[in-house]
């Protein structure tokens, strides 16, 4: 049986890896950062059959100890301070989880494998907003990075390094860059779920409005599932590299309102939208879009969820949860 660690396994991506690396035998350890984390009760609860090793990415001794205790064939390191728009607001505890971290991390795998002689593929999930301020569209894994926020800056950090082991240690250390990638577990503080939860809210009338920043900003959105399988598929590689995931099609805020309002049979949606300029970024990255042929053509890897698909199921689910929730107030 194949071992595999992750961490950030509590959020969206750690989720639907897990099941995925579940179904394929795989012991599947989870780090979480303190035993009293309440994400950590809910994860037992809904994948019973992940196996809970405390630790936490700025602390080495931690990640060595997990180390021990998962002896992996595979690490996933998806953890990281992910919401762009908060990395402002603390650039040092951002830079210090989504940057250094990724060292600790990196340093854990190659003391393990010094130790034990042991070979570990790892994953590093880098990100598209390492391009920010795009110096080519489409965006591949030669384009010039120029990130645009705090975040960026530390995937960049975090990515090179990654780079940096592989080149260095002959790791098998491999890079994701993947583009804005969804599904019903993000979280709502993230523009879609945020738009689908308040549809949904809308739809069952207990919101009059949803506020929003930017409606011109553009991304390449992707099912977070289709994601996470191509996680696998480049640790499955006899080489490591780096690989853009990307659905290489790119829709606007206004799209998103656009299919998301029609699942619930609202065609005119302007008077519920509230442009607040709090939503803002103080630096946008106005387009992202990426050309994942690499990987189509490597890996043969290529996304199944479509965007209105994606969206739409985001709503259903919203409104199941909603729906819940309001019949539990009404009872």
């Amino acid at each position: 049986m194949k071992s595999a660690l992750i961490t950030g396994i509590t959020g969206q991506d750690g989720l639907y890896l897990a099941e995925l690396l579940h179904s394929k035998g795989y012991r599947v350890v989870g780090l979480v950062r303190g035993q009293n984390n309440p994400k950590a009760a809910r994860l037992t609860e809904s994948h019973p059959y992940v196996d809970i090793v405390s630790g936490n990415l700025l602390d080495l001794s931690s990640l060595m100890r997990a180390m021990t205790y998962a002896n992996p064939d595979e690490v996933y390191n998806l953890g990281a301070v992910s919401f762009v728009a908060y990395s402002w607001q603390n650039a040092r505890l951002t830079s210090d989880v989504t940057g250094t971290g990724v060292l600790n991390m990196l340093e854990a795998v190659r003391l393990h494998q010094d130790t034990t002689g042991k070979d570990i593929r790892y994953y590093q999930a880098s990100s598209s907003e390492m391009f920010g301020k795009v110096q080519e569209v489409p965006q591949r894994e030669s384009t010039l990075l120029w990130p645009r926020s705090p975040y960026g800056v530390s995937k960049v950090f975090g990515h090179y390094m990654t780079i940096n082991y592989r080149e260095s240690y002959g790791m098998h250390a491999s890079s994701g860059i993947l583009f804005n990638h969804e599904s019903p577990r993000r979280g709502p503080e993230f523009v879609t779920r945020k738009v689908t939860q308040a549809v949904a809210r809308i739809a069952l009338g207990t919101d009059d409005s949803i506020a929003l920043g930017n409606l011109d900003a553009q991304r390449d959105w992707g099912f977070a599932g289709d994601y996470v399988r191509a996680m696998w598929m480049m640790l499955q590689q006899d080489i490591a590299d780096d690989y853009v995931i990307s659905t290489g099609e790119t829709h606007s805020i206004r799209e998103l309102l656009d299919v998301a309002f029609k699942v619930v049979g609202i065609d005119d949606w302007e008077h519920l939208v509230r442009i607040d300029p709090r939503f803002f970024r103080p630096a946008e990255v106005d387009l992202l879009i990426g050309d994942s042929t690499k990987a189509r053509e490597l890996l043969g890897w290529k996304p199944e969820v479509g965007f209105t698909e994606l969206i739409t199921m985001m709503v259903e689910a919203d409104l199941d949860i909603e729906s819940k929730k309001l019949a539990g107030k009404v009872a």
